[in-house]
This record gives C-alpha cells, sequence and structure tokens, in this order.
C-alpha cells in the first residue's frame, strides 16, 4: 500500500513538473516574440513611442525612416516629394547645428583656460580674418551653393551625384551629396537615429545659446560658469528678471 501511494505521489510530481516546464516555455517563448522588433517592409525597426504619449501617427510616417516619432502636426510632410526633401534639410540642419554649438563653445571654454585668444562667437563677425571679410563670404557662397546644387541634383534623381572628389560615397538607398565619412562610421539604422536625436538637440541648443546671449551678454561657457558657482541664484529666473529691469 505504500509502495503504491509513493508512486502515485512520484507521478503526480513528474507530472506537476512537466506542467511547470511547459509552461515556463510557452511563457519564455511569449517574452522572446515580444521583445522582437517591428518590421516595416522588411526593414527592422526599434520599439519607440510618439511624441506625444497616446497620440497616433500619420499615414505617411510609419516608422520606416530614422527618428520618426510620428511628429508632424502640420502635415507638411504628406506629400511623399515633400518628405524626402525635409529628411535632408533636417539632417542638414541638425549637422550645421553640432557643428555651430561646438564652434561657439569650444573656442570660448579654450580661450577662458588661456590656452586660445579668441572672440566670443557674437563678436567673430566683426573680427579680421587673414582675408577681407567680403573675399572670405564670397568664397564661402561660392562652396556652399556647389556642394547644395549636387545635393539638390541627388535628391532630384538618386545615385546621379553620390560620391565626393575625395572619394566620398553615399550608402546605397542614401541621398543628399556629399557622403562625407572620413572615419568609417557605421551607417546602420541605429546609428542614424542617435545622429539625428544630437542634430535636434543641438538645433534646440543653437537657438537657447542666441536667446541667452542676447539676455545675459555672454557667451555660453560663461554663463555655465557663472550657474555653476551659484546655481540658487544664477538661473534663468535670475537672467529674465535684470534683463527686463534694464529695459
Amino acid at each position: 500500500m505504500a509502495s503504491v501511494t509513493m508512486q502515485a505521489a512520484s507521478t503526480a510530481v513528474v507530472a506537476k513538473s512537466a506542467f511547470l516546464g511547459a509552461g515556463q516555455s510557452r511563457l519564455a517563448k511569449s517574452i522572446r516574440a515580444a521583445a522582437q522588433p517591428a518590421s516595416v517592409s522588411g526593414l527592422k525597426i526599434e520599439a519607440k513611442g510618439n511624441w506625444l504619449p497616446g497620440s497616433t501617427s500619420p499615414a505617411w510616417l510609419d516608422g520606416s525612416l530614422p527618428g520618426d516619432n510620428g511628429f508632424d502636426p502640420l502635415a507638411l510632410a504628406e506629400d511623399p516629394e515633400n518628405l524626402k526633401w525635409y529628411v535632408q534639410a533636417e539632417l542638414q540642419n541638425g549637422r550645421w547645428a553640432m557643428l555651430g554649438v561646438a564652434g561657439m563653445i569650444i573656442p570660448e571654454a579654450l580661450t577662458s583656460a588661456g590656452l586660445l585668444d579668441i572672440p566670443v562667437w557674437y563678436d567673430t563677425g566683426v573680427t579680421e580674418f587673414w582675408i577681407p571679410t567680403p573675399t572670405l563670404f564670397a568664397i564661402e557662397f561660392i562652396l556652399f551653393n556647389f556642394v547644395e546644387l549636387l545635393r539638390w541634383q541627388d535628391i532630384k534623381n538618386p545615385g546621379s551625384v553620390s560620391e565626393d572628389p575625395f572619394g566620398n560615397k553615399l550608402p546605397a538607398g542614401d541621398v543628399g551629396y556629399p557622403g562625407f565619412n572620413p572615419m568609417g562610421l557605421s551607417t546602420d539604422f541605429r546609428t542614424k537615429e542617435s545622429e539625428l536625436a544630437n542634430g535636434r538637440t543641438a538645433m534646440i541648443a543653437f537657438l537657447g545659446i542666441i536667446i541667452q546671449s542676447h539676455i545675459t551678454g555672454a557667451g555660453p561657457f560663461a554663463n555655465l560658469l557663472a550657474h555653476l558657482s551659484d546655481p540658487w541664484n544664477t538661473t534663468v529666473f535670475q537672467s529674465l528678471d535684470a534683463f527686463y529691469a534694464s529695459h
């Protein structure tokens, strides 16, 4: 009798273990399936939220583009041709903003440390360089015009101008001259997302630095040092109060 009881108990334990094992297996499969990234037209896309929680993305923003968070409240990119242009416009403005913000902060920081002697960014326009300012402006205009015409041509006819004179070539499927990547950085989806995120942040920072310099009369690095030296009494509120009191 005892042996029958023990045999029944062991059978129950085995059955329970098998049931739990099957349940755990199904649970693990469900977790793995949920963790898989979504796919749109064969392109692997990381799950991400909309710019406004609970909002619905427009039909023309399906998540297949890097940096797509469903933000287009004015429906500017509803036309596919406009969307191509805006993608390039945002990318180029973001890149220039990153360079601009670095050019505003780094020289001022190095001058503050005594390593350089360069005026604050808003005074560089009246500084004499190695050539007259009108000549420098003319050279910059010609070079920018050359590059932007080639970029426009490649957007209108993809692949027609995909390589610059230095051998930099755009990745397959990308448009917009030139394909500048001297360090051979990755051009995968995640890297493009990171570049756009940093570019968007830089565009906001660029605008903030311009407004800040108008209010405080100082560069971004000087403003940072002033805030760090007295963080509770040197904030945007005190700066705005002093600005409006003097006007």
